[in-house]
């Protein structure tokens, strides 16, 4: 006791004396100079321990800003998982408004959506999502079916720390304008690693990987998870530092109350909480009487809380308030205070140094080439953080790799960028299930379970063969063998082959009076050219057969049922940037089909057949307003054949009629829709509510006294992007015509 009221003496008479001697040392320089560095030897080293907690770790920002606001120095920070983030950030330079406007920025979307952002997705990927399969992929390739090892990748996490870190490259942490260490586990020996050098952004990475929820991080050899597991308020890592005081904030892992351990998640959730608060109170225990605790109120705000991290944040303020006596202990006086803060936060200059070499490390499949051409930054040009963080977010979207990083390493006089592009451990062969439901609840409800089998890099090109199977209300097969005739894969040539039943209903007026059942057995070949992230042109051959038969209804409506011979070219031009499919928020797509049914390659039923369709689509808030237009006809004089006419009506496309009710020679339609975000969950990505105004015309019907003049309809929907897929439930109306309540789960039919 004795001994720590000494040495607060000898800090007390330092700080009177440097506050009397600044003034007058104002006439010599070097004196300006030498007091304070004097008297900070001997005030004591004050580590700032941060610890992990998920969202909660927000409130470590809030407790910054009082620190800031006592004065209190920080020489030198620890962090575990969310502690390693903030951490890292205020060691950077990064100051408490630049933390907030983040925090503010951030949501549960930005940090851990599982895919980059759908418009760097590669555009063979992109077409998935017009199709009913669901996550996830489950490889094949072994004999064992393998499937991800988290929740999320952490592909998109690393760009949100990459832009927190403020430093890029290998660093020494000693060297950051404030000494820092970040813990994480290593997952093969248990055992706790502290990291004192590294690239910050994968070394934040790898200390808040939470088991099961993001990824491992593999790093220098090692596979790491969240350092809560070992070390999850590191106070043993600020003693190494030479701490002389500790400022540990504990934001806690909460323990699940019993009505809440109901699923298999409460469970294995409970098991990490208790393994964390058990290496938490070890931690406390080596807490000092002149070291601060600071434990916040954080109520009810989960882990998982990270669309609120803007109200956790003042309840760190609020917490670090209740100790200010003890922090106004440790104040440093203004002038000298500012001056500590101006060095540490000198913003540190970013390398933009070219490299002379991008190397793939470890590939075994992926060609090392056909992965470069992919990105946008070369050997020779200057390193931008946005374009590199671009590249990556393109790597992952080849749908590859389960998890794409990089580093900057010298070697040998050169400067190497390192891509760690690690691919999937459960490729290269994937499969992919989904479902259709939906129903007019009047009768007319369709079902079909669809399944994708993809074989990929069959060669160095990147060759890919691909099975897809339909069964419910159609059946279809369809197999294509996608040969790219270049590293880079702008051309491609994709011989296929399908075989389907379609069942078409026909209506006269509100009543279904006959079926069709339309055999097709069709082979063909592609020539194409791929626009990146953007589309893809094709051209095509194709030869078949075609059996359409009367399945019920009147002789009057028979199409025919002898066989037809098919021989036809095809363009089809598809173009995507929309954020998402199903509820875009912003971006356009558009698509265009000429279909050429032509004698001359042995059709005999000549016809052209033309279709074009596309979305537009803006958001302000949480409101968006999305617009749409269908087209299509016949070019030259031959009609259509009655299997092969345009078949429109039903939700979202002429709402109030059924499912197909339509049936004509031509299409024109046009749909404004407005919706708006009015939830998130956790079983869907957000739900929505809006109305649908549309208004179309279906000409020279198919079955006569059908309308094909203008028709007006309105649609009402709530909807969710679910983890089956898209879920609908609506209400459609036509003026003067038809209404209908309509249910979706998946894309609609």
């Amino acid at each position: 006791m004795k001994r720590s009221l000494l040495r607060w003496a000898v800090f007390a008479t330092a700080s009177i004396a440097a506050t009397v001697l600044i003034p007058v040392a104002a006439q010599s320089a070097s004196a300006a100079e030498a007091a304070p560095a004097a008297a900070a030897t001997q005030r004591p080293k004050i580590c700032l321990v941060l610890s992990g907690g998920g969202a909660r770790g927000a409130a470590h920002v809030g407790v910054i800003k009082v620190l800031e606001e006592y004065r209190v120095p920080i020489h030198c920070i620890t962090g575990t998982s969310m502690g390693a983030l903030v951490g890292g950030a205020y060691a950077t330079g990064m100051s408490v408004p630049d933390m907030e406007r983040i925090n503010a920025s951030m949501s549960v979307e930005k940090l851990f959506k599982e895919k980059p952002p759908r418009q760097e997705l590669a555009m063979r990927r992109k077409i998935d999502d017009y199709s009913n399969l669901i996550s996830p992929e489950i490889g094949t390739a072994s004999k064992q079916a393998t499937i991800v090892k988290g929740v999320v990748s952490g592909v998109q996490l690393e760009t949100v720390l990459r832009e927190l870190a403020r430093v890029q490259g290998y660093h020494d942490f000693d060297k950051l304008p404030i000494p820092f260490r970040a813990v994480a586990t290593d997952l093969v020996t248990g055992k706790a690693v502290v990291f004192d050098e590294g690239e910050l952004a994968n070394v934040m990475r790898a200390s808040m990987s939470v088991p099961g929820a993001v990824a491992p991080a593999e790093y220098n050899g090692m596979i790491l998870v969240d350092g809560m597991l070992t070390s999850n308020l590191p106070v043993e890592a600020a003693r190494a530092m030479g701490a002389d005081v500790v400022i540990a904030v504990n934001v806690g892992t909460p323990l699940l109350k019993r009505e809440e351990l109901n699923s298999i998640l409460g469970v294995a959730g409970q098991m990490l909480s208790i393994l964390t608060e058990q290496n938490v109170q070890a931690s406390l225990a080596q807490l000092k009487p002149n070291d601060i605790l600071i434990s916040p109120d954080l109520g009810d705000f989960s882990t998982g809380d990270f669309d609120n991290l803007t109200k956790i944040t003042p309840l760190g303020e609020a917490a670090a308030r209740q100790v200010a006596d003890r922090l106004a202990q440790l104040s440093l006086p203004p002038a000298e205070y500012a001056a500590l803060r101006k060095r540490q936060q000198v913003a540190m200059v970013p390398d933009l140094t070219p490299v002379d070499e991008i190397r793939f490390e470890n590939l075994n499949r992926v060609n090392p080439q056909a992965a470069k051409a992919v990105m946008e930054t070369q050997p020779g040009q200057p390193v931008v953080q946005a374009q590199v963080d671009a590249d990556m977010r393109r790597l992952y979207g080849t749908g590859d790799f389960e998890h794409v990083n990089y580093r900057i390493v010298s070697e040998e006089g050169k400067r190497v960028m390192s891509v760690d592009a690690v691919e999937k451990a459960w490729g290269p062969d994937y499969l992919r299930l989904g479902l259709g439901l939906s129903s007019d609840f009047s009768g007319e409800t369709f079902f079909i379970l669809v399944a994708a089998h993809r074989m990929t890099w069959l060669n160095s090109l990147g060759a890919e063969f691909r099975t897809d199977v339909q069964a419910g209300y159609d059946n279809s097969l369809r197999m294509e063998f996608y040969q790219p005739l270049s590293i880079a894969g702008t051309f491609f040539v994709a011989p296929r082959v399908s075989v389907g039943t379609q069942r078409v209903a026909v209506y006269q007026q509100d009543n279904r009076v006959a079926e069709y059942s339309v055999s097709t057995g069709v082979g063909g070949v592609d020539l194409g050219v791929q626009f990146q992230q953007y589309g893809e042109l094709r051209l095509g051959l194709e030869g078949g057969r075609v059996k359409p038969e009367l399945a019920t209804g009147p002789a009057s409506l028979d199409p025919g049922g002898d066989t037809r011979t098919l021989g036809a070219i095809r363009a089809r031009l598809l173009l995507d940037r929309l954020d998402n499919v199903h509820f875009p928020r912003f971006g356009w797509n558009a698509a265009a089909t000429i279909y050429d049914n032509n004698a001359d390659l042995g059709a005999e039923l000549a016809y052209t057949k033309w279709s074009a369709g596309g979305r537009l689509a803006y958001s302000f808030g949480e409101n968006t307003v999305r617009l749409g237009v269908n087209a299509g006809g016949t070019i030259g004089n031959n009609p259509l054949p009655a299997y092969d006419q345009f078949q429109w009506g039903g939700f979202l496309q002429q709402s109030g009629y059924a499912t197909g009710q339509l049936i004509g020679q031509n299409l024109q339609f046009g749909q404004v829709m407005v919706y708006r975000r009015i939830a998130r969950g956790s079983l869907f990505d957000s739900a929505y509510g809006g109305l649908s105004l549309e208004i179309g015309k279906v000409g020279d019907p198919l079955v006569r006294g059908n309308p094909d003049g203008v028709l007006r309809s309105i649609g009402l929907f709530i909807g969710a992007d679910s983890i089956l897929g898209p879920v609908y439930f609506g209400y459609g109306k036509a003026e003067d015509g038809p209404d209908s309540f309509y249910f979706y789960l998946g894309k609609p039919l």
